[in-house]
């Protein structure tokens, strides 16, 4: 009975744009310029296709909090500062929706201290963590059906103990709708 006094918010971000592709010979400058007044198209079906693009992010209401100050996963599988993003795009009568989500990884895990970038640490056992770990994905997976999971965590400094702990979970876990990616940006870089 009280639904009529509750409004429903998020914290995130949403655009909307419209893009119209233009096909024209002219110049790469031409093309990118916004200036650049539309000219006929040369596309098959003769229309200058219009494309709607949306971006939307949500940040969960679970765990949020400061960067450096909530960390890891809970009892019932939310993860700190959890976002997912979703993409649409809407040509000719078709939407395309890609959705990305990230989040701290699932351990328990902390940073103490006010200075920047403190060390982490561990803060519960792999077999603490198995349960809660277990409830982040089923969730996920609910919704998601199967997800790539890309962690970007440090393989080889500071990070590294929080790297192993999440592998070592995804291998216990042992689910053959997640396909685990290690990206370590200090190697690339």
């Amino acid at each position: 009975e009280v639904d009529f006094w509750i409004i429903p918010i998020i914290q995130g971000f949403v655009q909307i744009e419209e893009l119209v592709v233009n096909y024209s010979e002219s110049s790469d400058e031409d093309k990118s310029s916004p200036e650049t007044p539309p000219q006929e198209s040369s596309c098959v079906d003769d229309v200058h296709p219009t494309f709607l693009v949306a971006l939307l992010s949500r940040r969960s209401r679970h765990r949020a909090g400061m960067r450096y100050k909530r960390r890891g996963v809970d009892k019932n599988g939310n993860v700190a500062n959890y976002v997912e993003t979703e993409q649409l795009i809407h040509v000719h009568n078709h939407t395309l929706s890609y959705i990305q989500t990230r989040g701290s990884v699932p351990v328990f895990w902390s940073q103490v201290g006010y200075r920047y970038n403190p060390r982490p640490r561990l803060d519960k056992s792999e077999n603490e963590t198995v349960s809660c770990f277990r409830a982040h994905f089923e969730e996920q997976l609910k919704n998601y059906k199967k997800q790539v999971i890309i962690n970007l965590v440090d393989q080889t400094g500071r990070e590294k103990i929080i790297g192993d702990a999440y592998l070592k979970q995804v291998l216990l876990y042992n689910n053959a709708n997640l396909t685990y990616v290690s990206f370590d940006f200090h190697e690339h870089w």
